[in-house]
């Protein structure tokens, strides 16, 4: 069995929920992980969770949907929805995101810390969001002692050194198809544990393509897990049993029968 650690499964219309986990059942995928941006996005996760044997719930912030701090009311809404059902595995998307058009950045540290604070509270793991910011991502975390819950680096693009700085901070890295199209993020992956590696797709509606077949759906982790094998030099088997081993650990899921 495979699993994506990673997806944005509520931004697809409702009709296309159940079409979109079927191709992901008949490609193997046995968990996927929804994860909120907003509060709404959240909530909706959730609900997916609750609906979807097969789907778990992250909930959170994203560094580029910030629109204030957040406050106390903020804070309280995502601490009902983590706790809203077992379902709940995670605090995720958080992180920072320094290209020119993100929100403040201390507004983003902020929300970022705010949600850590929130992960320890509840025992959650963080799944975290870091472009043009991993030493700053890496030093909050690093500052609020997140290592305590673990979590991953999501859709890792980064250097070798980035990477083990992330995996002696506690952390996973979680790799997506960049890894099928980029030979310098190929060429870290051969350095690192299978061990410390879970797979994910970010999918999400890509209208901009010009086919509805060619959008990345939570099936398409099957690709990664191929290319991986293939940079390990091990059976694909192999890969998806690690990975599935690693993310059901790092989840406080119950082993894989």
């Amino acid at each position: 069995m495979l699993c994506d650690a990673h997806t944005h499964l509520s931004d697809y219309p409702p009709i296309e929920i159940g079409p979109v986990l079927e191709r992901a059942r008949q490609a193997g995928v046995g968990l996927v992980v929804a994860v909120g941006t907003t509060l709404e996005t959240s909530r909706a996760s959730v609900a997916l969770a609750q609906a979807h044997a097969m789907v778990y719930a992250g909930v959170g912030l994203h560094p580029m949907d910030l629109k204030a701090p957040v406050d106390d009311g903020i804070y309280s809404a995502l601490v009902a929805l983590a706790r809203s059902g077992s379902k709940v595995v995670c605090v995720s998307e958080i992180g920072l995101d320094y290209l020119p058009a993100s929100p403040p950045r201390d507004m983003q540290e902020q929300a970022f810390r705010r949600q850590i604070a929130l992960a320890l509270e509840l025992g959650l793991p963080v799944i975290f969001h870091s472009r043009e910011s991993h030493s700053d991502v890496l030093r909050v975390l690093v500052e609020e002692g997140a290592g305590r819950v673990g979590g991953a680096m999501h859709y890792f693009q980064a250097d070798l050194a980035t990477a083990w700085k992330a995996i002696e901070a506690g952390f996973h890295i979680s790799l997506a198809k960049p890894l099928l199209r980029l030979p310098e993020l190929r060429a870290v992956v051969q350095e690192l544990p299978l061990e410390r590696i879970v797979l994910e797709t970010d999918a999400a509606p890509q209208p901009w393509k010009r086919h509805r077949r060619n959008w990345t759906e939570p099936k398409d982790v099957c690709l990664v897990a191929e290319r991986l094998a293939e940079i390990k030099g091990v059976p694909v088997d192999e890969v998806a049993s690690v990975t599935t081993a690693n993310l059901r650990r790092l989840l406080k899921l119950p082993p894989q029968l």
